[in-house]
């Protein structure tokens, strides 16, 4: 990283300083709610965009020039590891990660091999490509957490209620610490793939682990996502944890090894950084949907956040969860505008 990078106050907040500025990224930046994106992705289905190095570089780097943000999130899907090892699996339009052959025996375990280098040699291209294309803009990896990515495997696809998930989880304890073992692994690879390629912070992103009680996420989850994170551990890069309605998994999902615990809209950023407790940054935490507020509202909101994030370590502002499609680009303009200019030094 070069001295100008380091002192990103994205980095800054991440490591627990305090930057000149709060730091604003927002997750699903780079995508849906930009008209750019929409043109550049017709006829072009999801999984093919996300293993084009020409196309993962100009997606990635969409938000970047319209907002200023202070720091891109790669271009790409939380299956796209699974897919490159060839896991028979497609993201369907208005649907979501489709598996042809959902698990259920350990026999099915062997097609979860090692990922290669060699496997996603454009994806690391693109990180390459990006950055020198982003220059002193810190650039975050990413992949899917264990429990989120069985869940998708194991039901074949979304779930409302999880209850294959759960049905094997409790049934069969030792296929499904086996199955996400091997997942933890894949995960692992691939986060350390994007950090040598270049990227200076990763995000593990599990989306469906408020579906669990703390007990059963620290019994069949929280190992394995520990796993993950030390596995990039020696790299030195801030590494994020983020949840869905994980209000209750705060402080259990900041010791499964993240330096910077990501909080959705559900809990006050204040109680957030109460339940994670000492020695860890905050990321967050404006609900998606205020963004179809009045600006004045949306606002007013994101003050209390940056302020309830002054008792933090670092705060990094975010959304609570990704972008919605219909999210009016200016408004996010203006949001990223408001934080930047709101003064912290008081």
């Amino acid at each position: 990283m070069t001295a100008t990078l380091t002192d990103s106050a994205f980095l800054q907040a991440c490591r627990g300083e305090q930057p000149e500025h709060t730091p604003v990224w927002f997750m699903r930046q780079a995508g849906r709610s930009l008209p750019e994106y929409l043109k550049l992705r017709e006829g072009v289905a999801m999984l093919d965009s996300c293993f084009r190095t020409d196309m993962v570089v100009e997606i990635t780097m969409q938000p970047v020039r319209r907002y200023g943000v202070d720091a891109a999130i790669f271009f790409s899907d939380i299956v796209v590891p699974l897919k490159a090892i060839g896991v028979d699996l497609d993201i369907v339009p208005g649907v979501g990660p489709v598996i042809a052959d959902p698990v259920s025996t350990h026999a099915q375990l062997d097609q979860f091999r090692d990922l290669e280098a060699d496997d996603v040699t454009t994806i690391t291209d693109a990180v390459k490509a990006l950055v020198v294309e982003l220059g002193s803009t810190p650039l975050i990896g990413f992949a899917g957490a264990p429990f989120t990515l069985a869940s998708y495997l194991v039901e074949g696809g979304p779930s409302k209620d999880h209850r294959k998930t759960k049905q094997l989880m409790y049934s069969d304890p030792d296929l499904w610490h086996a199955l996400l073992t091997r997942i933890s692994v894949i995960a692992g690879q691939f986060l350390r793939l994007q950090v040598e390629a270049g990227a200076s912070a990763i995000q593990l992103f599990d989306s469906w682990a408020g579906n669990l009680s703390l007990a059963d996420y620290e019994k069949y989850v929280r190992p394995h996502s520990a796993a993950v994170l030390e596995s990039v551990a020696d790299l030195d890069v801030p590494r994020i944890h983020f949840g869905v309605g994980t209000g209750e998994l705060l402080h259990s999902m900041g010791q499964a090894g993240a330096d910077v615990v990501g909080v959705d809209w559900r809990v006050p950023l204040d109680e957030a950084v109460r339940r994670v407790g000492p020695g860890k940054a905050v990321q967050g935490n404006l609900d998606p949907t205020l963004l179809f507020a009045p600006t004045e509202l949306v606002h007013a909101r994101a003050a209390e956040i940056i302020d309830a994030g002054r008792s933090a370590e670092g705060h990094v502002f975010n959304l609570g969860h990704g972008v919605l499609p219909a999210t009016d680009p200016d408004s996010l303009a203006r949001l990223v505008d408001f934080v930047h200019g709101y003064d912290i030094s008081l």
